[in-house]
């Protein structure tokens, strides 16, 4: 696999992450591994850091509804870019769609041969989509969401695809706008660990978006051990650098920037050969544009209970850094195998980051591995890592996060360790995924 700085191909950004920062930060996120002496030794400012957030994590979330979406109406000013201070982390300057023409092949999918143009540019008929679905058969039904229902059918020429149907209550106009702000999102990206979009379909009351078919579930299901076999740690450090590319990508490699505004396990689906693709873009936003002097977006609070920045759910800012909150949740989740909120669980243990972030300050990190893992010295030392990097996400004000980019070079880190201690003869889930790995390459 490549190194993650040629893993969005094209030209670098204007401005990058390291030299961005200003002074008071660059020791906290140096472009030297944040494992190094200095940091091992420097214990008590991570500590304290941990304590406050701690305090103060369990605010974002909201009823003990770990799947449900949040929507609450903004009082003054809805979906407006704010000016403040500039910027100092937002890149621009690169037409990703223009550097990956001729390099269609470290996105390509088999189940996609029969439109290969822009993403999102094939208009269906809805001909073509009753004959894919059997008139919308039940028995292809494979998800249903908040946007409506999600079937898998199959095209003329055999290949296979995702339709997503919204509900028939499309004149309302939040469902609508979610419709709008997806196909939008899925026009202008195109990246090996996002769900590719093939087209749509407005037809009458008919609202479709015909995606890429992934066949494996998603994360959340393959923790809960509904697709068989355990992932193990290996796996689970591959499946978090997949989808910390994808959400750089979004932040920063994209004609404008993107904030997904709803990271979470479950929208996270899984290849045979156990690639990890984000899906589900109908919450994205455009990021604000930092030219203007823009460093948030003023707009309604919209995602899931238990991944909410808590920064956004108060103030009502949108950036890039409440996507970041949003994966050292997911962090935390895959480490664990717990879901962001466990209910039935003892009052102590309900909100699943709280808790291990306080073992991991209590000096008993490896107490929150999945139990069905062992706990090795390999699994011990990157879940530390892991956590700590977790600790840095959730961090309470998202001045003090680190970026996506940066999260992707940590995870590269964390993983060599891991290969180096564990061992090249240790068993791994994501043996498979080695063909894959060559593909894109």
């Amino acid at each position: 696999m490549k190194s993650p700085g040629y893993a969005y191909g094209g030209r670098q950004p204007r401005r990058s992450y390291e030299s961005a920062q200003s002074p008071a930060r660059s020791t906290h996120y140096s472009t030297t591994s944040p494992y190094s002496e200095a940091s091992v030794t420097r214990r008590n400012p991570l500590v304290d850091a941990a304590r406050s957030l701690v305090g103060a994590i369990g605010s974002c979330f909201l009823p003990p509804d770990a799947t449900s979406k949040i929507s609450r109406p903004l009082t003054d000013s809805d979906e407006s870019a704010t000016s403040s201070q500039p910027v100092t982390e937002r890149r621009y300057g690169m037409n990703q769609r223009a550097n990956e023409r001729g390099r269609t092949g470290l996105y390509s999918t088999e189940n996609s041969s029969a439109h290969r143009k822009e993403p999102g540019s094939v208009k269906f008929t809805m001909e073509e989509i009753l004959k894919a679905t059997k008139n919308f058969n039940t028995a292809f039904k494979i998800g249903q969401g908040g946007f409506g229902t999600v079937y898998k059918g199959r095209l003329d020429d055999g290949s296979l695809v995702a339709i997503k149907r919204a509900k028939k209550i499309m004149y309302d106009k939040h469902l609508g706008a979610e419709f709008q702000s997806e196909i939008r999102t899925l026009a202008q990206i195109e990246h090996m660990n996002l769900v590719r979009c093939l087209g749509y379909l407005e037809h009458g009351d008919e609202r479709l978006i015909v995606v890429e078919y992934v066949p494996n579930g998603t994360l959340r299901d393959h923790l809960d051990g509904l697709q068989g076999a355990i992932l193990n740690l290996a796996a689970r450090l591959d499946i978090l650098i997949d989808v910390a590319h994808a959400i750089t990508y979004l932040h920063m490699y994209t004609d404008h920037p993107i904030i997904h505004r709803d990271i979470k396990s479950s929208n996270i689906l899984l290849t045979e050969n156990l690639r990890a693709k984000v899906a589900d873009f109908g919450f994205a936003r455009l990021a604000p544009d930092s030219d203007s002097g823009a460093t948030h977006v003023s707009t309604q609070v919209k995602g899931t209970a238990g991944y909410l920045d808590p920064e956004y759910l108060r103030t009502y800012q949108l950036t890039d850094k409440s996507d970041v909150y949003s994966f050292g949740v997911l962090l935390v989740e895959v480490v664990t195998g717990r879901r962001p909120i466990e209910p039935k669980r003892e009052l102590k243990e309900r909100i699943t980051a709280r808790w291990a972030i306080k073992k991991f300050t209590d000096g008993t990190a490896i107490s929150t591995l999945d139990p069905r893992l062992e706990p090795s010295a390999a699994n011990s030392q990157a879940v530390e890592k892991i956590l700590e990097l977790a600790l840095q996400c959730l961090a309470s004000h998202r001045h003090n996060r680190p970026t996506m980019k940066r999260c992707v070079e940590i995870l590269w880190s964390i993983r060599k360790d891991y290969k180096e201690i564990s061992g090249s003869d240790t068993p791994s889930y994501s043996d498979s995924r080695k063909t894959s790995v060559r593909e894109y390459s």
